[in-house]
């Protein structure tokens, strides 16, 4: 988005700076946002990131219903890809597997107690922002449909431009935010649990280098998968969120909680599909990738 910004800014197709160029430069601030220890510091930058995105799909609806009520469906919509609806399943696994903030969030809410409520009502909106965003752009644009769908809107539109730039940084932002469990389990392994850079100078700096590296890893991921984002996320959703949905928690239920035989059935019929779930869409989408 930021390099589609950039592009029509300028009016110029080759930038001084290519997609890689520009996700390095991001480490400028995700290193020091990366850094932060209570994620409830974060909650400002977390806020911003979706009162921009907000902005952005307030556009999308309005572009979409107007173009939709104006030209019609697009003659290109299919109802089933039969060649690539395998990445839909890695994406969308991909979109609302969160459950690494779970634990952070709550334990950062002035009244816990409300989490569960909040959850179940966040999700349902969620789903709703998505399906209706999907539906309509597809519907809009058919196999035209970008994989940034803000780059299917006018280029030379200043509010488009707008919508792009803004979208940028909510993603700047809001990555600490995502990248923060993640960052905090490492920790404990390397270091243990009681381990603190309150206590020790040297702990703290060897956990600010940690941190630094792990950033820097992700940059570099995402600098390789940037060429072909969609198959990315996919081959994301489907390898790494497929077993966070479907394989470790039906493994654990059976574990430490499943007593009948009905339960630990379940359990395993669970496992057993998320496994036949992850192979399959994983071998496609890297097929795909290589074709």
């Amino acid at each position: 988005n930021l390099y589609s910004f950039l592009r029509a800014v300028t009016h110029r197709r080759n930038l001084p700076l290519d997609i890689p160029g520009l996700i390095a430069i991001q480490l400028v601030v995700l290193v020091p946002l990366g850094l932060i220890r209570n994620i409830s510091k974060l909650g400002g930058a977390a806020l911003l990131a979706d009162l921009f995105i907000m902005i952005g799909l307030i556009y999308i609806w309005y572009y979409d219903i107007h173009s939709l009520a104006k030209y019609g469906i697009n003659q290109s919509v299919q109802l089933f890809n039969p060649e690539s609806f395998t990445l839909t399943i890695g994406s969308a696994i991909f979109t609302f597997e969160g459950i690494g903030l779970i634990l952070p969030i709550q334990s950062s809410m002035a009244k816990p107690e409300h989490f569960s409520k909040l959850l179940y009502l966040i999700m349902f909106i969620i789903t709703c922002i998505f399906t209706s965003i999907g539906v309509l752009c597809y519907a809009t644009f058919g196999e035209f449909t970008k994989i940034q769908i803000i780059s299917n809107f006018p280029q030379d539109s200043k509010l488009v431009n707008t919508v792009q730039f803004l979208y940028s940084l909510a993603v700047l932002v809001g990555e600490p935010v995502q990248l923060f469990p993640a960052v905090r389990i490492i920790e404990t392994k390397v270091f243990g649990e009681r381990a603190t850079g309150k206590a020790s100078s040297t702990i703290k700096w060897k956990k600010n280098l940690l941190r630094t590296l792990i950033v820097s890893i992700c940059a570099v991921i995402a600098i390789f998968g940037a060429s072909d984002l969609d198959k990315f996320v996919a081959l994301i959703g489907s390898f790494a969120c497929v077993p966070l949905v479907y394989i470790y928690p039906a493994f654990l239920h059976y574990k430490g909680v499943a007593e009948s035989t009905a339960a630990k059935s379940l359990d395993i019929g669970m496992i057993v599909l998320g496994i036949v779930a992850m192979g399959y869409t994983s071998s496609v989408t890297i097929a795909q990738w290589l074709s």
